[in-house]
């Protein structure tokens, strides 16, 4: 599959062969959802919080006696019928939601659903950012040039989660530049998954070969530690 590289004007700079391995991919849409439902459960921070029977203030004495006041018996004020006692089986902080995601899954839904998104023409590549000084005016203007790129005219919308960029190696001037547009996402190419690529719309990365030889890289180290482990068996 070949691909064209664009430079930061919205101009044509040159073609790229992708490599079969990693952007044909057969789509495995189980995967992707189970690998998508996992990583976000093991990003979830449990907050809501509710206190039992035995968490809240009161109840050290029976309310009244047992027989003779005409009320229905209680022994304590903590009961969970009674204002002010605690909750049953209420949500608790302490709950962990986190679920095991084995590499190998999450590398292959993430090649799955990279082959996709090239599939669908919503990857776009770029041959390199450069900025002198972290200007966001620029980097709009970036923007809506690689936006006049045919399939890519929604990149420039407000809508939330319009693009995710992905950069080559770590920016601090890219970062400041484009983290104050709110339906732009920024991350490096080491940290691609499947989560945040779902949420967006268009994937535009940046230094496209070296990408390529990062995502090489790190099937071939897999790969070998995979073999390692068989070889002990």
């Amino acid at each position: 599959m070949k691909a064209t590289i664009y430079n930061k004007t919205g101009k044509e700079a040159g073609t790229l062969e992708l490599p079969k391995e990693l952007f044909e991919v057969k789509w495995n849409p189980d995967l992707v959802h189970q690998v998508s439902i996992s990583m976000d459960a093991n990003a979830r921070t449990p907050i809501a919080h509710t206190k039992n029977r035995g968490d809240v203030r009161g109840g050290g004495r029976k309310p009244w006696r047992q027989k003779g006041t005409g009320q229905a018996r209680h022994g304590s004020r903590r009961s969970p019928i009674w204002k002010g006692g605690g909750v049953t089986f209420g949500p608790i902080n302490q709950r962990d939601y986190t679920t095991k995601i084995n590499k190998k899954m999450r590398t292959k839904a993430l090649l799955s659903l990279l082959s996709y998104k090239a599939k669908a023409g919503s990857i776009l590549f770029v041959d390199s950012i450069n900025m002198a000084t972290p200007k966001t005016a620029e980097a709009r203007n970036i923007i809506g040039k690689l936006s006049t790129i045919q399939g890519f005219e929604k990149l420039e919308t407000k809508k939330k989660n319009s693009a995710l960029f992905a950069f080559g190696t770590k920016n601090e001037v890219l970062d400041k530049s484009f983290r104050n547009i709110s339906n732009i996402s920024i991350d490096e190419v080491r940290n691609l998954n499947v989560s945040d690529i779902l949420k967006h719309k268009y994937l535009v990365v940046t230094e496209p070969e070296n990408v390529i030889a990062f995502l090489k890289s790190k099937i071939a180290s897999e790969k070998e530690k995979s073999a390692v482990k068989k070889t002990k068996k």
